[in-house]
């Protein structure tokens, strides 16, 4: 990338994940000039799983999907297995280095400007416009904008430095992703299912994956322990899921925050978005839907921004994304906490997921992204259900 020396741009994105690339895209389609700042090679450890409702609401191509799920199979700390079969639907599967990056030449294709580099800092030696500090192969570089939208993942650098929020408490993740096996290899793999396995040796605190990408599979789990082991974790549950002897093509781990951040804008000229904003789902962990619609919330209020000049604006992004998703992540952060804490609660949680209630209203809140209201009376079965359950009152076979 080339700038003049008094060249400014109206935003700079730092972060070409799913939520900055984004946003870089939604403020350029808008007609702002984008510097889309990113690190070469960093791929997050993630299931992969993206709803209809994303893949619509973003226009998704089909061809970037490299499998179709069509159940999920919830597996309790007994080995007890229930199936969770999605009527008349499918969920998505997208291997995060191929999504990323065409999510990256998506924005610039609409104008932004792509740049491959590592970030420092924001001064403003001017006193008003902030500048970007990032290095290149060694080299300091910097740039010049009007405002900056931090999508620099969990340890954001952009968040430490400008906005002053508490930051959240994190899950730990690590993944391995894997030559998917035959049939015959391994029986007990099936490549429409996705496996999510809650048991204490899998992960004290959160949960385990098996999730098919096609060609390949991703095996993980997670947990905020620092002392929980997750490799050793993950090598138990490759070798449950008849998957130890498949070939290991990579592995990664990173940080995933458990609650939105309390404050996502600096009052001045910054906003964050995704990871940086802690908009990972707690429970489920889900994190792409949620980092797209953060983006794009981003870059709406830095349009509103850039026009009014109002630093007021860039609140309107956290605002938003509370209004529409606050209470599922509220009622996902009671989950996580009662349900995860040991293994006969989460005996417990497996069985509630055998009644058909609970699959449909599940499945149509994750495929639509929001809280069913049509069916009064499932939800008031559930509720009975579920306090049966909470009370010990319910068997957990």
């Amino acid at each position: 990338m080339m700038t003049q020396a008094n060249e400014i741009f109206d935003a700079v994105v730092v972060g070409g994940g799913p939520a900055g690339a984004t946003a870089a895209h939604e403020l350029a389609q808008a007609g702002h000039s984008v510097v889309l700042l990113d690190k070469a090679g960093r791929i997050k450890p993630c299931g992969g799983a993206i709803p209809p409702r994303l893949i619509e609401d973003f226009a998704i191509p089909q061809e970037l999907l490299c499998a179709r799920i069509q159940s999920a199979r919830m597996v309790s700390p007994t080995q007890r297995t229930v199936d969770m079969p999605i009527d008349g639907g499918y969920v998505g599967m997208v291997d995060r280095e191929i999504f990323d990056e065409y999510l990256r030449q998506r924005a610039q294709a609409q104008g932004a400007v792509r740049c491959v580099g590592s970030y420092e800092r924001i001064s403003r030696d001017d006193g008003e416009s902030p500048v970007v500090h990032f290095s290149t192969d060694g080299e300091a570089r910097s740039v010049r904008a009007r405002m900056v939208i931090g999508a620099d993942g969990a340890l954001s650098k952009v968040a430490r430095q400008e906005v002053s929020a508490k930051r959240p408490p994190c899950v730990f993740a690590y993944h391995e992703v894997l030559e998917a096996p035959s049939v015959a290899a391994s029986p007990q793999f099936d490549g429409r299912r996705c496996d999510v396995v809650y048991d204490g040796t899998t992960s004290p605190d959160f949960y385990g994956w098996v999730f098919p990408h096609g060609n390949t599979v991703s095996v993980g789990s997670g947990s905020a322990h620092s002392g929980f082991k997750l490799r050793a974790s993950v090598a138990t549950l490759r070798e449950r899921s008849g998957l130890a002897g498949a070939t290991m093509i990579r592995h990664e781990g990173a940080p995933i925050p458990m609650k939105p951040l309390s404050r996502w804008d600096n009052g001045r000229d910054v906003v964050l978005a995704g990871d940086a904003a802690g908009v990972v789902a707690p429970a489920s962990g889900e994190g792409i839907y949620y980092a797209m619609v953060g983006g794009q919330l981003a870059a709406l209020a830095g349009c509103e921004f850039l026009e009014s000049h109002d630093a007021r604006s860039l609140r309107l992004a956290r605002k938003r994304f509370m209004k529409a998703h606050g209470r599922v992540f509220w009622i996902l952060g009671i989950m996580q906490r009662f349900w995860y804490k040991n293994d006969k609660r989460r005996e417990r949680f497996v069985s509630m997921c055998r009644d058909p209630d609970v699959q449909m209203l599940t499945w149509q809140a994750y495929m639509n992204k929001k809280l069913v209201r049509g069916r009064p009376g499932a939800h008031m079965r559930i509720f009975f259900k579920d306090m049966a359950h909470l009370l010990g009152l319910a068997s957990p076979a």
